[in-house]
């Protein structure tokens, strides 16, 4: 039953997902709130490692969550068959839609309608990427639980992530520094492995 449910669950998410692994995250949090398979802290967690290691995060959240799922119920060999069927079950649809596409664009690339359609995604892509960057600023950057607690302001803001975050902005935007991503991407690590984020 648990296989069956990853592969629901994450065929439902990759058929949806459109625009990329950014994409999946609104679909991840959703899944984060309705299973045990993984929480919102490892999800940041995994934005971070997918953003600085090979794979899109949706890949590899999808064989994460399938094999924390499977190794549940069957160990490791259990796990390893839930991480196969989820990740599977993510990518299928795109595989489904793109030998749909391929076997007819010849035929449709110049239809207006078909055009229109493409452009009328693009608004959908950026919400969905929109709602993905939120997400993850407000895992990173806002304490809302310690803030409810409290009340006080000053608890409202996970400070070292606050105060990395600045330092990262200015940095990235300073022309002279003008650096390759992975030097801020692995300073960055480095920092949040000394300092505890």
């Amino acid at each position: 039953m648990v296989y069956l449910l990853l592969f629901l669950e994450f065929f439902k998410t990759g058929l949806f997902a459109i625009g990329g692994g950014l994409a999946t995250l609104p679909f991840l949090y959703d899944l984060a709130a309705k299973y045990t398979w993984f929480d919102e802290a490892i999800l940041a967690d995994m934005i971070a490692i997918s953003e600085s290691t090979p794979g899109p995060i949706g890949v590899n959240m999808a064989t994460y969550a399938g094999y924390n799922a499977g190794h549940a119920v069957g160990g490791v060999w259990g796990g390893i068959l839930g991480g196969v069927i989820a990740t599977s079950a993510l990518v299928l649809p795109s595989i489904i839609i793109i030998v749909i596409i391929a076997k007819f664009l010849a035929k449709f690339q110049e239809n207006k309608l078909v055009k229109q359609a493409f452009y009328g995604l693009r608004p959908a892509v950026c919400a969905l990427i929109a709602a993905a960057g939120w997400q993850v600023l407000k895992t990173c950057i806002f304490t809302f639980d310690a803030y409810a607690q409290t009340g006080s302001l000053l608890d409202l803001f996970n400070w070292k992530g606050v105060i990395l975050f600045v330092i990262l902005m200015i940095l990235t935007n300073i022309k002279k520094l003008k650096c390759h991503p992975i030097v801020y991407i692995a300073g960055a690590a480095v920092v949040g492995i000394v300092f505890k984020f």
